[in-house]
């Protein structure tokens, strides 16, 4: 039964059954749990240490929109129906089977049950939303073909990850490396500027 409850188990058991692979399907199945596994697929891909050109702004957009929700204390996820009934595509589905499940499954073997209490508060939940939309924020802004959408990304997985395991300590790790991500994409954004208006 522990087993069957693992995250990876569960994600790869609806990667690979017959149901639509849609966002809505997602939420029915993690249902409280829907918020952190939404924030992990769609900053996925994103959080990979490749360039995305742009292509996965409007995941992080739809992140953004979702983290509000935290803000306002809502328990479960509310989405439009345009985007409850989006369906990853079978090239999305493989990345995130070849890609996402190994490295969760990674986070599992090392990771443990961890001052769960501090994951659980109403003002924690309000606190993960917050973070979870500024770190999103920022990748969205990171210049595209920069790479610098990568680090608040992963910031935002590492985080829903230590939610979804109920580690802390998980999820302080993501804030440290989603903060020091920020920071990158303002700091070379504002020397970018200056150099642009150098220039004219």
């Amino acid at each position: 039964m522990q087993e069957e409850r693992k995250l990876s188990n569960r994600l790869e058991a609806w990667l690979t059954g017959e149901q639509p692979k849609t966002l809505g399907s997602l939420v029915e199945l993690f249902e409280e749990k829907s918020f952190a596994v939404l924030f992990v697929l769609l900053l996925a891909a994103s959080a990979l240490p490749i360039p995305t050109g742009g292509v996965t702004n409007v995941f992080e957009v739809i992140a953004m929109l979702i983290a509000l929700q935290l803000l306002i204390g809502r328990r479960t996820v509310w989405l439009p129906e345009r985007f409850r009934q989006r369906e990853l595509g079978p090239a999305a589905q493989k990345r995130f089977r070849d890609t996402l499940l190994r490295r969760i499954r990674w986070l599992e073997s090392h990771s443990r049950p961890r001052l769960t209490f501090l994951l659980t508060t109403r003002a924690s939940l309000v606190a993960y939303g917050a973070v979870v939309l500024l770190f999103s924020l920022g990748a969205f802004l990171a210049p595209p073909f920069s790479g610098l959408d990568t680090l608040p990304s992963l910031g935002v997985v590492l985080i829903s990850v230590g939610v979804l395991l109920d580690d802390a300590l998980l999820a302080l790790i993501g804030a440290i490396v989603g903060a020091i991500g920020v920071l990158l994409v303002l700091t070379l954004g504002r020397l970018v500027v200056e150099g642009a208006s150098d220039l004219f």
